[in-house]
Parts: structure tokens; sequence; C-alpha cells
């Protein structure tokens, strides 16, 4: 530094006002150690303040040694204005007339000198889409509880430059909106809170109930387990479980899972894949016939059964053997019957097998919950009450993130750095990523949402949870469980709310909402960041919602009777918008039911391959993979009681500029095509509207295209998979 610049230092320093009104000349500087901690308020002395010196500004300044933060003024409980840290970390770059300072520290003006004092702090404001220090490389995070910190000197160096905080090149979320969801007050949840050791454990026994899955489905019937089936039966088993762990089901009835016992039924004798050529059609014809018979030789099987399965398989061989001139529609219909011959006795003698695979897996996985929530509560230093049956309350409030009865225990060390546009959080050598631009938009939920952690000391431990927790229920596999996840485009949310009022997710994820209003799977930790909880506990009196739930049958119809549930009971404006892919064969029984209700306003369909969807890896895939083609039509369907339809009405103008939005989307260069199967005999060629008056489109589920097997995993029966294949 200049001797210019250390001069007009130290004159602005002579002109401080200490806390006590008096300027501050004072000749000898004052060491952190020897600093007079009787000069400040005992609550500051107790929350770690102490007053020291600084010989290179030749002024006093304050610094907590649990935090280490330091600031030129007093400081206040709670607060940090990241603009007066006199050690630059979060300093504005130097400008004008300031560039003899230096160190990317700005000139303090007089008027900010002389308004120091005890009750002149002024909280900087900070801008939403500026994440605060962890964000900004080269500079510490808070990785670490007070506990854990390196020892560190308390005497100030000279800072490098610091760069400005990073900002999103580009922004898929709008956390400006506020809701107009109104729910009855309700009481804090009685879930435990979250820890990274539970959460790894969990992980641990997740992984091992995976494994196990996957070595029954082998031992047993020869196959690998169904493509997302274990994802799913999660999903399924969520919707009626009634234990204590927020992933692992422990108190579910029935114990057989209708979606796993379906999903593992179709794929045997073997799993039939999509078929592009004659090849591929006559050697799965073959594998088919020999699997029938050797499965039916091998078990309990009736005579008769016996018979008829061996005869259809003997001549199938026979008649491939014999003919080398058939076409692949010749080998499909030929495979077609063989599978309605001898599909029913298959499955007759697999059924108990499958039934012991479904019931194994639900025990083993009750005993891991037992097990994680024993560790859990050894962790907590206050524990549970049995939750009290608390009358219903009839205060009408806006709806606010689900806040926990129990105080969060100290968190442990959660390491954090940088890698090019990645954030890596480590825990016990388990390391997690997620890209800067959702890592920002994590910080501001969770500066939103959060209300026990001020000074954001347990954020990155919640976040490693968070992001453990999502990786772990959708598996590592490639691009596994991000069909589970996919978000509508960023356009079409912007005319849903600007249209038809729409402020609120009924299913989504802090990785992949929109609004800073939402739903999702796990309130325990979702929470932090702004999740109002499970859609099917969450009971709005009014608001405008967007539903577009994960791929499960059995959640799909529990959703639809929440919805009608919901209109029933209020007078209220409450609307509902409804996304699900236009899946006709078969029709799930959840868009039957919406194509029948009375609450069923208008139905509209926009065809395959003229719109997108967001990737549910959007946390962590390049840019130009956010968006995929959908290779089926989507339905979309508006159910809305007197009053929403009143208020929120699907109007034709109102309906154009949502079509105009999907438009816009599908216009999008960097789209990419959709892994998932095509909708069996989707022939739509424009975008076509239905009233409640006129039978409209079936649909499966809109999350569902990263699947690239989920007609056959998920249909009812043999002709269903054949359909798809």
């Amino acid at each position: 530094m200049s001797n210019d610049s250390q001069g007009s230092v130290k004159g602005e320093a002579a002109m401080t006002l200490s806390p006590s009104g008096s300027a501050s000349s004072q000749g000898p500087p004052l060491s952190p150690s020897t600093s007079k901690p009787q000069e400040l308020p005992d609550e500051l002395v107790q929350a770690g303040w102490s007053k020291c010196w600084s010989k290179r500004e030749n002024r006093p300044y304050y610094f907590n040694r649990f935090t280490n933060q330091s600031l030129w003024e007093v400081p206040v409980l709670g607060q940090h204005d990241v603009i007066s840290d006199p050690l630059g970390l979060n300093a504005a770059p130097a400008e004008g007339g300031d560039n003899n300072l230096g160190n990317g520290q700005r000139k303090r003006r007089v008027s900010e000198e002389q308004g120091a004092g005890p009750n002149s702090f002024k909280r900087s404001k900070v801008e939403p889409t500026t994440p605060i220090s962890p964000s900004t490389p080269g500079v510490k995070p808070w990785s670490s509880a007070p506990e854990e910190k390196q020892s560190q000197s308390t005497t100030p160096t000279t800072p490098s430059p610091t760069p400005a905080p990073y900002r999103p090149a580009v922004i898929y979320w709008d956390l400006d909106i506020q809701t107009n969801a109104v729910i009855r007050e309700r009481p804090p949840a009685n879930h435990l809170p979250p820890h990274p050791e539970i959460e790894l454990q969990r992980a641990q026994l997740v992984t091992k109930l995976r494994q196990h899955y996957h070595e029954l489905c082998y031992q047993r019937e020869g196959i690998d387990p169904p493509r997302e089936s274990f994802n799913r039966w999660l999903l399924e088993r969520k919707v009626i479980d009634k234990g204590h762990d927020p992933l692992l089901p422990s108190d579910c009835d029935p114990v057989i899972s209708p979606s796993m016992f379906r999903e593992v039924m179709n794929d045997i004798p073997i799993r039939l894949s999509r078929i592009k050529y004659k090849e591929e059609a006559r050697k799965l014809l073959f594998k088919y016939a020999e699997a029938a018979k050797k499965m039916i030789d091998s078990r309990n099987a009736s005579p008769e059964s016996r018979k008829v399965v061996k005869w259809n398989a003997e001549d199938t061989m026979s008649w491939l053997r014999r003919d080398h001139s058939a076409s692949k529609e010749d080998y499909m219909d030929r495979l077609e019957h063989l599978r309605q011959q001898c599909g029913p006795h298959v499955a007759a003698v697999a059924k108990d097998s499958v039934e012991g695979i479904c019931s194994k897996i639900y025990h083993i996985s009750a005993e891991y919950s037992r097990r994680l929530r024993h560790a859990h509560l050894s962790l907590l230093q206050e524990r549970p009450a049995e939750p009290a049956v608390s009358p219903e309350q009839q205060r009408l409030v806006y709806c606010y993130p689900v806040r926990l009865a129990l105080p969060s225990p100290a968190q442990p060390r959660v390491e954090l750095h940088f890698e090019n546009d990645v954030a890596c959080l480590r825990f016990r050598g388990e390391m997690v990523k997620v890209n800067r631009g959702h890592f920002s938009k994590l910080e501001l939920l969770y500066r939103y949402s959060c209300i026990d952690d001020p000074r954001f000391e347990k954020f990155l431990s919640r976040v490693w949870c968070l992001l453990k927790r999502y990786q772990v229920m959708f598996g590592s596999g490639v691009n596994e469980g991000t069909g589970l996840q996919g978000a509508l485009p960023v356009s079409v949310f912007e005319a849903l709310h600007r249209q038809f009022g729409v402020s609120f997710e009924c299913f989504a994820s802090p990785l992949n909402c929109y609004f800073k209003q939402f739903c999702s799977a796990f309130p325990d930790i979702d929470g932090f960041f702004g999740s109002r909880g499970p859609f099917l506990s969450f009971c709005p009196v009014s608001g405008s919602f967007e539903a577009n739930p994960p791929f499960c049958e059995e959640l799909m119809d529990a959703m639809v009777t929440h919805f009608e549930d919901l209109l029933e009971r209020s007078n209220e404006p409450l609307s509902f918008m409804v996304f699900v892919p236009e899946w006709r064969d078969p029709v799930t029984p959840a868009l039957s039911r919406m194509e029948g209700s009375r609450f069923l306003r208008h139905q509209l369909s926009v065809p395959a391959y003229e719109h997108e969807y967001r990737s549910g890896s959007q946390h962590l895939c390049k840019r130009e993979e956010m968006y995929y083609k959908a290779v089926h039509g989507t339905a979309v369907l508006f159910l809305q009681n007197e009053a929403g339809f009143a208020k929120w009405a699907p109007t034709p103008e109102r309906l154009a500029e949502l079509l105009a939005a999907y438009r816009t989307s599908s216009s999008r260069a960097s789209s990419l095509c959709s892994p998932g199967p095509a909708p069996p005999g989707d022939s739509a060629s424009k975008t076509t509207e239905r009233t409640q008056s006129v039978e409209s489109p079936g649909s499966h589920d809109n999350n569902n295209n990263n699947n690239n097997n989920s007609s056959s995993s998920s249909s009812s029966s043999p002709q269903d998979k054949m359909s798809a294949v």
C-alpha cells in the first residue's frame, strides 16, 4: 500500500467514534489478545464478540471467536453487514476515486464513519439473486460447526481481491412470487430433524435393500429387476405407510405391494424390450418360448399347465426352424399368440414366488427403519414426546413451510469446494454434487424458509442431507429416476401464473421447483427449503395449484381422491391444473376418474414431439440437456370448484396463452428427444381441446419419460405389455 493511501486511512481512522461517542485518536494499538471485552455488553461478550485493534488500519474493530466474523461497527446480535467486513471478504470492488485503496476494499465515506455506533447499525440490502459467501470462490464457507472450526489468527491480514458473487446465467425459477394458497394453521411437525450421520446410514441401508431386491429377482425368477420398479415401490408404499422413516416403508397394509408385484410379473418369464428389427423379433420369440418351457418344467405346475405351455413352446420352435422368410410383423403376431396361450399358466406358477419377493423386501425395509430410528433417537438431546391429538385449528393463514417441533442437534463438519461450475459437498468421504446455479437457489430457499439457523451454521449439512436423500431415492444408475422428477418448462409456469394465478406446485422438490412454495416427499429436510410437506397431507382452503405427479398409479389415484375431497369441502376459490401424459392403452383409474369428475371444467391436449419437459436431473445436467422432447401427448385437466371456476376460468384467451407458452418452449434449439417410449396408438397431429361433455384422452404420468420399459412394467395384463412392444 502506498504512503498516500496509508495516510488517508489513518486520517479517516482518527475520525472514528468510539462506542461511547467520543473521537478515537488513541496511539498505542491493542492486540486481539489484550482487547477489553468488558467494553461490550454482556450479551455480545457471551456471543463471542471482543474488541480488537487493527494495526493495518490503526483503528479498533470487533471480532467473534465463534464465527470468525469481524466488523468495524459495534455488532448487533443476529445481524451481519457484509459490506462492513474489515477483512474485505465481501467488500464491493473499488470504484472511481477509491482505486488508491487497493486490496478490493472500497473507501468508507466520512458519513459512514461518523454514523458508527451501537444504535447506528444499518443492515445492507441483499438482492434475491445474489448468493452469499459460500457461492463465492476463494472464500472460506461456513463449512463446520463452531466447536469444530480450526483455530485461526485473529489479527487481520491483507486480503486478496474478492471476485463478484456468483450469478446463474439462466434462471429456471421465480422465487419472488408470493403464494395465494390459504390453509388452516397447523402445529409443528413431529419429524426427527435431519443429521448427516443418519442420512449416511440410511443411504447405505437403502443401497443394501436395492441389492437384496436385485438378488431375489435373479435367484428366484432369473430376471433383472424391472427398471425403476424399486423407485416406484418407494412412492407407492409411502402413500399408505404410517411408519416413522421418511424414506423406508415400515407400516403398510397390505404387505404385498401391488406396484412391485405387477411389474415383476410382467417381466416373467423374460423382459420384453422395444423391437426395431426383424432379427430382434425372431430372437425375442425364441427366448420367450424357451424360458416359458424351462419355467413350467422347474415349478410345481398342474399337468394341464405343463401340457399347454410345452406344446405351444415346441410348436413355436418348430415354426422358427422351418420358416426363415417371415417378416417382423409375423414374429410379433406369433409372440402375441404365444403369450396369450402361455401367460396365464406361467403367471400362476410364479405368483407365490413373486409375492415372497415383495414380502421379504418389505420386512427388510421395516427392520432397517427400526434400526435407523433407534440410532436417530440416540443422537437427539431431547426425546420426542408422543404426538397429542390437537383440536383442528380454525384460523386461516397463507401457507408456510413445515416447522419441526424438535430442535436440531449439533451438526458435524461438511466440506464444500467448487469444481468449475459444480459445488461439491463431502461428509465422511461421501460426496454429493449440485451445479452452482441450483446451489444458489438452495441458498435463497433456505434464507426465505429456515427460521432456526440465521447464521447458516447448519446450511451445508442440511444441503448434504437433501442431495443425499434424493440421490438415494432415485438410484445411481444412468438417468435413473430423472423421469420421476421432471418439471414443466419455465415458459409454461410463467403462463400459468400470469393467466391462472398459479403460485404453488403440488409435486416438486427444492431442486426442481419453480415457485418457493411447493409440496414434496420429505418434510423433515425439504421444510428448511420451503416445502409445505407431502401433498396428500396438505389441505388448502383456497388457491390456484399446478399438479404434475410422479409416475405411480397408486399415488395418482390417491391424488385424485384428495383433489375431490378438497374441492368438495371448500367454498373459497380453489383450482388444480393437472398435467399427465396422454396414454390411452391402458387408461389409468386416476385419469378415468378425473375425466368423469363433476369438478372437471376443461381439458386440452398437447401433441407429442411438440412440447418439452425439464429434466429431473437439472441440478446436475448440462445446460443443453436441460430440456427434452416429450414423445407422448400431454393432457391438461382443469379441476375447479364453483368459486375457482369463476376466478380462474379456462377461457379461450387464457388457453391460447398457455398453448403459446408450450410452443415457445418447444422451439428451443437445444431440446433433446426423450428416451422414454412413445404412447401406443398416439397419432395426434395438432393440438385439440375437449370440454367436459366430450370424451377426453387417457394418460399416464408425465414424469415417466426416462423409463425405457415403462409401458411393459406398468401394464396390468400381458396384452398391455404386448402393445408396448
